[in-house]
């Protein structure tokens, strides 16, 4: 399966560079992953609904010209939320529902536009907690990972 993971802003931190790469290179013995980083458009600190809007708009632009062929699964907070078996298990229905082109997108620190979501063949949410987009990319990560080791019925600490 080919995994694409679009997120817009880039990692800074080496910390979260190191468990990206960790995770990347335990998930490809499972997938082909693309890790697809988008330039995050910078909000200023009063900005208006409006431009906030406009800065969502100009992301999903970026964000919908990565999203051809695939099965589109959003990282939004008011998502469908798994136990890890159960994103197990939706991860083999992944398999046959993407035709072997899944894709996940993580927003910028505005969240993601409408057309994104409305794009989205479904949302998913980890937490009703909000989670910087580089934290969120490992916690992503570190859950596909997990729901191959189960799935495959390998050894994976509870």
């Amino acid at each position: 399966m080919n995994i694409n993971i679009v997120v817009v802003g880039s990692i800074k931190e080496k910390f979260f560079k190191d468990a990206i790469d960790e995770y990347s290179k335990r998930l490809s013995r499972y997938a082909k992953l693309n890790i697809i980083e988008l330039k995050d458009e910078k909000t200023p600190a009063n900005a208006s609904l409006l431009e906030e809007e406009k800065i969502k708009e100009v992301e999903a632009e970026r964000i919908l010209s990565k999203l051809t062929n695939s099965y589109v699964v959003a990282l939004a907070i008011d998502g469908k939320k798994y136990s890890s078996e159960d994103f197990s298990k939706r991860m083999e229905k992944y398999d046959i529902l993407s035709k072997g082109n899944l894709a996940f997108v993580i927003g910028g620190s505005l969240g993601l536009h409408k057309t994104v979501l409305d794009r989205a063949d479904e949302s998913l949410s980890f937490s009703e907690m909000t989670f910087p987009h580089q934290l969120m990319r490992v916690i992503l990560l570190e859950q596909i990972y997990r729901a191959y080791r189960i799935r495959n019925n390998e050894p994976y600490h509870k």
